[in-house]
């Protein structure tokens, strides 16, 4: 009786077993036949490329033509040996990775040519002298570095607090009509032109300066309704995915409301709140159109939101290459190395954001 149950059992799970352990590739067979497809491709376009007028090779074509030869030929490998489960799961890795490949692609890109044609000039010249009297190379963008350190951290110190507190009352407070309101309208403002804020910013002050007013201040107004609704949607996000158990708890033990908010939910999602403002920064600090309409530009250097125009970097970047001058590669060299230090600029402040996101983030033990 035994024997035959044993029988039984091992009849039954000895197809299972083996549709687990037979058939299967070698680790190293997806790296061996990618690189024969991007050896046959690269052969192919060369065999292309002699046959043709235009003697250049095309290296993207041969790149894409090799994942495509990979792309069937792992199908078909796994298709054969492995069936066609494991065939398809392959496939859809291969053409998973080739999608990321392709997003990260423009970014390796954009990197490797602000890098490559900003190095020219960063120098310590380009970091501590102005445009002020200079017409041909040399001269900095110290100036312009300037005014967008102090027009972002203006728009900071105006579009943080009201985000926060907007997204506060939204998640906390907010019921009915108003908020239903208030919601709507922080839609719209994601998704106003820029050119739209430099306008308004410009009418404002035009009518306590009058017209023509060019003031650092008011690219700080500008960017700030371009900034303040990224808060408010990023932190409205993070407070919601604090626990309602944590709020309840505080309330079981005789906590006020606003403290409840101010020692458990702000601290809980203190971290993303921190993620999401400097995502906002970034997404403000490169705009132009406002700037160029509200804050002006100078070659001198201006300490002052609330006197004169003031340089910052993206619309020195513009100037420098749409207004060259006699010797145009310095201006473009110019140019180049604003936009490194723009991007240096908005790394630097996510790092500093990562930071003090875990310096301050909620720390649990058991």
């Amino acid at each position: 009786m035994t024997a035959t149950t044993d029988r039984r059992q091992a009849t039954i799970a000895t197809p299972f077993s083996n549709s687990l352990t037979a058939g299967k590739l070698p680790k190293f067979a997806p790296l061996t036949i990618l690189g024969g497809s991007l050896i046959v491709g690269g052969l192919i376009f060369l065999l292309v490329q002699q046959s043709s007028s235009d003697k250049s090779y095309n290296v993207p074509g041969a790149v894409v033509l090799g994942a495509a030869l990979y792309a069937v030929t792992v199908y078909v490998a796994s298709l054969l040996v492995e069936g066609r489960r494991k065939a398809k799961d392959r496939l859809l890795t291969t053409l998973v990775t080739a999608a990321f490949v392709i997003a990260l692609l423009p970014l390796i890109s954009v990197a490797i040519t602000v890098i490559s044609a900003g190095a020219a000039r960063f120098d310590i010249n380009y970091f501590s002298l102005s445009m002020r009297n200079v017409v041909g190379e040399g001269g900095g963008a110290l100036h312009a570095i300037t005014g967008t350190l102090l027009i972002t951290l203006a728009t900071s110190v105006i579009s943080i607090p009201i985000g926060i507190l907007t997204a506060i009352y939204l998640v906390e407070y907010g019921r009915g009509r108003l908020a239903q309101g208030i919601t709507f309208l922080v839609d719209v403002m994601t998704g106003i032109p820029s050119i739209v804020a430099g306008l308004f910013a410009f009418a404002l002050l035009a009518i306590f300066f009058g017209p023509g007013v060019r003031l650092g201040i008011g690219g700080a107004i500008a960017l700030s309704l371009l900034m303040i609704p990224v808060v408010v949607r990023s932190s409205e996000e993070m407070l919601k995915l604090v626990p309602n158990e944590l709020r309840e708890a505080a309330y079981a033990l005789g906590v006020p409301k606003w403290l409840t908010i101010l020692k458990i939910v702000l601290p809980t999602s203190i971290a993303g709140i921190i993620t999401g403002v400097t995502l906002a920064v970034a997404r403000v600090i490169g705009e132009t159109a406002p700037l160029l309409i509200i804050a002006g530009f100078t070659q001198s250097m201006n300490y002052n939101l609330f006197d004169g125009p003031m340089m910052t970097l993206p619309v020195f970047v513009y100037t420098q290459y749409a207004n060259q001058g006699t010797d145009g590669a310095s201006y473009v060299d110019r140019a180049w190395t604003g936009a490194l230090v723009l991007i240096l600029i908005v790394m630097a402040l996510n790092l500093i954001a990562r930071l003090i996101a875990k310096i301050f983030a909620p720390k649990f033990g058991r």
